[in-house]
């Protein structure tokens, strides 16, 4: 068996889906729409230089919703996942994920993006394995706003594979292929552990880093 990993925002979906998910709440009126939307745009950008901090953001993201109640977000989500997320899942991306498992690989997603926005958008994609940013909930299951563990971010796509795999009595060197799929240079530690790095839609500093070291480049959204 081999393994298949992807990155979600900008690899498999063309947007980042926890921007997305803050400008929906913007539209729930949950969020102020100028500040907010300020903050978490300055947030994405961070992100894309490779600046985020992580902890920060959750604490800010989460804070329009995390005190609503299980009913109001369960209908959130849902609406978030067939307004916004499925009209922008391309048929390319759906032909990929399906690929490799009807090949019999071991396939996962691997996201920075928190297990509230992206358990439904895995299972849209029917990817049962996904390895997200969770976030830390009370007793009685409520998002209190922190990460839980170590986030699935840069250097820790790593450790959370890692401990994935162990759960499942498996290391990378046990697959003969492993493959991830990215479009971040924040994802450079997990490109760089796998046997076969694929830079997906990449921004210009990764595409450049591909073509120096060899790596395939794809797009899905072209």
């Amino acid at each position: 068996m081999n393994l298949t990993l992807f990155d979600l925002d900008g690899t498999l979906i063309p947007k980042d889906s926890d921007h997305a998910f803050g400008e929906f709440a913007i539209t729930l009126g949950w969020a102020d729409p100028d500040e907010f939307r300020r903050r978490n745009d300055a947030f994405y950008a961070d992100y894309l230089e490779g600046t985020l901090d992580i902890d920060a953001y959750v604490e800010f993201a989460t804070a329009p919703w995390r005190h609503r109640a299980a009913e109001e977000l369960a209908r959130a989500q849902a609406d978030f996942l067939a307004q916004i997320v499925e009209p922008m899942v391309s048929d390319k991306a759906r032909a990929l994920v399906r690929e490799h498992q009807q090949a019999g690989d071991c396939v996962a997603i691997v996201t920075a993006t928190n297990d509230f926005v992206t358990r439904p958008i895995a299972t849209l994609l029917g990817v049962n394995e996904l390895i997200a940013t969770v976030l830390a909930r009370d007793a009685h299951g409520r998002v209190l706003g922190t990460v839980a563990g170590v986030p699935s971010f840069r250097e820790g796509k790593i450790t959370r594979v890692q401990d994935w795999l162990a759960g499942r009595g498996k290391t990378l060197a046990d697959f003969e292929r492993s493959t991830f799929y990215s479009d971040s240079t924040n994802d450079l530690p997990l490109l760089e552990r796998v046997s076969h790095p694929v830079a997906t839609n990449p921004g210009p500093a990764l595409e450049r880093i591909a073509r120096e070291r060899g790596w395939p480049v794809l797009n899905l959204f072209a």
